[in-house]
């Protein structure tokens, strides 16, 4: 089935093969317009499709290219926790053991990337033979050229050589010991002193970032066209996995990168979105909102992702509006002043509200506001205070119509706020503010409890989970089909507060004790050190 892939309009030139190009199929484990849509899998395909030593077939749940028969590697972009279902799924449907382990000299290479594999891989360590840990502008090319040099000799002797590449983890060279069955990790260690102790991820410092390689009619955003303006937050908020582990922050060259490459996707489509953690960010920001509000470019609707609340400005309001935006997101995580500082979010209560002012006086119609509950440190009152300041902006922008969307803390690898735990009672205080905001005509929109929980344990999780996946996935897609999950294995890994509540003491070994981000681990904790400072005594 080809059909979505015809009206495609690709922005690169694949390569002409050479003969004996290394056949691979690199995969997106969901639909293809969900997968078309991720600025990740575009690139990557692209720059593997410009390769003229590779053979690349793609692969989507719903649809794919002309595959080879025999694929020597195969690769899985992972955006998704739960998508890991239908990794397996894909594995079957070509006849590849899903166990790395039964895998023999006639089966491709499984490797996998994106966010959720880099942050932390151990869950699905069972399930893929290599890691490519940080971005892709560093390991791709060095992945591919360590595969060529031993493209012809056994697995064992490819797993080996590949893991000498900074940043590819082999999870087989290592072992794991555990406390005990239902205790924590004992220790990490490579099998032997080939194999290096550590992995660190590979962090690409560069300023030129990724823009679309493609752009149809067919993906999740129609016709649309991405350019990265910003790559990592300079904001560091303690709970954020987007800042802390892809730091350094990094720009885009607004002259010899960005304009050029909106100017070439502009020729294929009229709608562009302007994408990073913190796009308004950008020290140029002002300037390339200078050039968008240029006459040749009236008819181009314009998006942005989540911008920083104190950049706000009129001005950008105004640049929205007139490219057929109707609203602006913004993250204010708690409209409590001591849980902001808590979490390192560098923000106040007032410049919430110049924001919706600025917001409503641009002739934007609509705000919506990222929140959270269940944050380290959080009482009663700050659920009392983000109410009341939902109440204050809609009486200082009569008429904005106001959207919480209300998420649930949940601890991430490679922040200083990993150590802590899901708090047990966030159900009950997404309830509370749900009661009290929709009371007042506030639009609120709770992300699911207990899909947050299966994050928790998915965040936290150690290569112990493997089975614990496939049994899950067999029962079904659902909370209580975790919780079957767990009761079956008991006696095999530890139970569901182990992962999801427990808050972990800071000399325990992390499943990813292993692997290092951006931060040693001796920086995280002075972090959290500062953020428990500012708790209240009750709380310690």
């Amino acid at each position: 089935m080809t059909f979505p892939f015809l009206s495609e309009r690709l922005l690169f030139t694949p390569a002409t093969l050479i003969a004996d190009a290394v056949p691979l199929i690199f995969a997106f484990p969901n639909e293809y317009s969900v997968g078309i849509t991720a600025l990740g899998y575009q690139v990557v395909w692209a720059t593997l499709a410009a390769r003229s030593d590779l053979d690349v077939a793609r692969l989507f749940t719903d649809v794919h290219e002309s595959l080879p028969s025999n694929p020597e590697l195969l690769g899985f972009s992972m955006s998704w926790e739960l998508d890991y279902v239908n990794i397996l799924g894909l594995l079957e449907s070509l006849d590849i053991p899903i166990w790395s382990r039964d895998r023999s000299d006639d089966h491709p290479i499984v490797f996998g990337g994106g966010p959720v594999l880099t942050a932390n891989p151990e869950p699905f360590a069972d399930f893929f033979d290599v890691f490519l840990l940080g971005d892709g502008e560093i390991l791709l090319d060095a992945f591919i050229n360590a595969y060529q040099e031993v493209r012809h000799a056994d697995r064992a002797t490819q797993l080996k050589h590949l893991a000498q590449v900074p940043g590819i983890y082999v999870p087989s060279l290592y072992e794991v010991t555990y406390e005990s069955a239902e205790g924590g990790v004992a220790s990490i260690a490579p099998i032997d002193s080939t194999v290096p102790a550590q992995v660190q991820k590979q962090t690409y410092r560069g300023n030129t970032l990724s823009a679309s390689t493609v752009v149809t009619e067919k993906a999740a955003w129609e016709n649309i066209f991405m350019v990265e303006v910003v790559r990592s937050c300079p904001e560091m908020c303690r709970f954020c996995l987007a800042s802390y582990l892809t730091l350094p922050f990094r720009i885009a060259d607004v002259e010899d990168s960005l304009i050029p490459a909106i100017e070439q996707g502009l020729k294929y489509t009229d709608r562009l979105g302007l994408l990073g953690a913190s796009v308004t960010q950008h020290p140029e920001f002002e300037s390339l909102l200078d050039y968008l509000n240029q006459p040749q470019f009236d008819q181009v609707r314009l998006s942005l992702s989540s911008v920083r609340t104190n950049t706000v400005t009129e001005k950008l309001t105004q640049t929205l509006v007139k490219h057929d935006a109707k609203s602006i997101t913004i993250a204010v995580e708690s409209g409590s002043d001591r849980i902001r500082q808590i979490i390192n979010k560098k923000l106040t209560t007032d410049e919430i509200t110049q924001a919706a002012i600025n917001a409503k006086a641009g002739g934007l119609s609509a705000l919506k506001l990222y929140g959270m509950v269940g944050l380290p440190g959080e009482e009663q009152e700050d659920l009392e205070q983000t109410v009341a300041m939902m109440r204050s902006l809609k009486k200082a922008a009569p008429g904005l119509r106001l959207t919480l969307g209300c998420s649930t803390f949940v601890p991430k690898s490679h922040t200083p706020f990993q150590w802590f735990g899901v708090n047990p009672q966030s159900e009950k205080r997404l309830q509370f503010l749900q009661k009290q905001l929709r009371s007042q005509g506030i639009d609120f929109r709770p992300e699911s409890y207990n899909w947050s929980v299966i994050q928790a344990i998915l965040s936290r999780g150690d290569r112990r989970l493997s089975k614990f996946l496939e049994l899950v996935r067999n029962y079904g897609d659902s909370l209580g089909s975790y919780r079957r999950a767990f009761k079956e294995l008991k006696g095999q890994l530890p139970d569901l507060n182990h992962y999801v509540f427990d808050r972990w003491e800071l000399d325990r070994v992390l499943p990813w004790s292993h692997l290092q981000g951006a931060l040693p681990q001796t920086t995280l904790e002075k972090h959290l050190a500062i953020a428990v400072d500012q708790f209240k005594p009750l709380t310690v």
